[in-house]
């Protein structure tokens, strides 16, 4: 089989802009949904009534929820572990639709249609969490925070493949960082118009409602700002000759092959290890961070959406910094530095103390801490993988992207399951956190073994 010869002109000012512009639209979605308002809601939602204690340590009194127990299908789980089990169920829906989709992307040229799938699949489910009123809704709530999180990841797999058809190897570095850099920087406006929603704009007793308002408005801003992305990003080129009965077999095929090709190179299977490793703790320390704020350090819901959109100003930072330390000392040095400090993170979050009368500015710390790593792992992490990519498979990038992203899914299933399991069996998120340093470790024990160069 051979490829139509219509290459895409890399480095093209309009195509680089339109791409970056997608972390604008979507990543709204991660932190309005995923990490602050939309947790905060499903704790309000599912907390039967707050008993008032007093911390003698701290000299305040603070609520402690108590939480209803949800039964579904005859079984009784915690609500904050049946949230990391929707994400997990998300997940293996995200590696199975990923697994067979990619390789038909790059046989019949359609990755650009596939983005577009999921990104309606995402923001529709968005707006749709505005009719999500009363716990008694809590399985349309949850199965709408499934398939949002399907669209947003599914979308990725296909975004972040463009990424080696647009730029040279001298700019991914360059290009991912301003990606994330444009995507922190949209869903901190967005948050913050959200908080002046809730908290200046919404009487009293309408809060629950502007909350929903900001759901609906996360799904528009993610479809309406898409649309620039759609209009200028190129279609991928196709394989030539390919009969409609045959597409499937092709696609299945070039995945199995692309899957051969990364056994065997040694270089390539230990960075997507180490990958794999570190990611269990990134995207699960991500998901749970909000609700182990509200439940495990009593913030209260302003202070808590503060502490993220703090995460989110100082990952703006981490991103630039890391790709401009990648040009002086390498991005595996980079990296390795990263994950050293997520290591770092997870144990202190393990030891915080809750009587302790100073755990909030800790835990604001910790948050900057997360900041300043985590634009710079996912940022770094998707343009080595773009450059480790060898230069005679460059036409299905989309298939080698579904390696990366079903890893980092496969990770977040891992991570959410554990999660969700320790958090039921224990009560508590301070178990789960000290879990996520052990998969650090492993990550970085790979990261050493990879040959990167500068």
């Amino acid at each position: 089989m051979r490829f139509i010869n219509n290459k895409i002109e890399k480095n093209n000012p309009k195509i680089l802009s339109a791409w970056i512009f997608y972390d604008w639209a979507n990543s709204v979605y991660s932190l309005v949904i995923t990490s602050t308002i939309f947790p905060i809601y499903y704790s309000i939602l599912t907390t039967e009534r707050n008993t008032k204690n007093y911390n003698e340590y701290r000299n305040v009194w603070y609520d402690t929820p108590i939480r209803s127990i949800i039964q579904i299908f005859g079984q009784k789980y915690e609500p904050d572990a049946l949230f990391s089990y929707s994400f997990t169920i998300s997940f293996i829906m995200v590696v199975i639709s990923t697994f067979f989709l990619s390789s038909l992307a790059d046989v019949t040229g359609n990755k650009k249609n596939f983005l577009k799938f999921f990104c309606y699949l995402g923001a529709f489910s968005c707006i749709g969490l505005f009719f999500f009123i009363e716990k008694s809704q809590i399985l349309y709530g949850l199965f709408l925070n499934i398939t949002a999180s399907v669209g947003f990841w599914g979308s990725m797999v296909f975004y972040n493949s463009y990424l080696p058809d647009i730029a040279t190897e001298d700019r991914q570095d360059q290009v991912s960082a301003k990606g994330y850099m444009l995507g922190y920087l949209g869903s901190m406006l967005l948050l913050i118009l959200c908080l002046f929603l809730i908290e200046v704009v919404a009487p009293e007793d309408e809060k629950l409602l502007y909350i929903r308002i900001c759901f609906a408005l996360t799904g528009m801003w993610w479809l309406g700002f898409a649309q620039y992305t759609f209009k200028f990003l190129p279609k991928n080129h196709k394989q030539e000759g390919i009969r409609k009965k045959t597409v499937i077999i092709n696609s299945f095929k070039t995945f199995y092959l692309l899957y051969r090709r990364i056994i065997k190179n040694k270089n390539l299977s230990f960075f997507l290890l180490s990958f794999y490793f570190y990611s269990v703790g990134v995207q699960t320390i991500f998901l749970i961070a909000a609700l182990f704020g509200t439940n495990e350090i009593n913030l209260e819901s302003y202070k808590l959406i503060i502490s993220i959109l703090l995460i989110q100003l100082i990952a703006i930072l981490g991103a630039y910094l890391c790709s401009q330390f990648s040009k002086v000392i390498g991005n595996k040095v980079v990296l390795i530095i990263c994950i050293s400090i997520w290591v770092v993170i997870c144990l202190g979050g393990y030891l915080l103390d809750k009587t302790d009368p100073n755990i909030e500015y800790y835990y604001y710390i910790a948050a900057a801490m997360v900041g300043l790593v985590m634009g710079g792992i996912q940022s770094l992490s998707r343009s080595t993988y773009s450059k480790m990519l060898p230069e005679e498979d460059k036409d299905i990038t989309a298939t080698y992207f579904s390696f990366y992203d079903i890893l980092e899914k496969l990770a977040i299933i891992l991570g959410t399951f554990i999660s969700g399991y320790l958090i039921n069996k224990t009560g508590n998120m301070s178990n789960s956190i000290f879990a996520m340093s052990l998969f650090f470790f492993v990550g970085l024990f790979f990261m050493i073994l990879v040959k990167i160069k500068k």
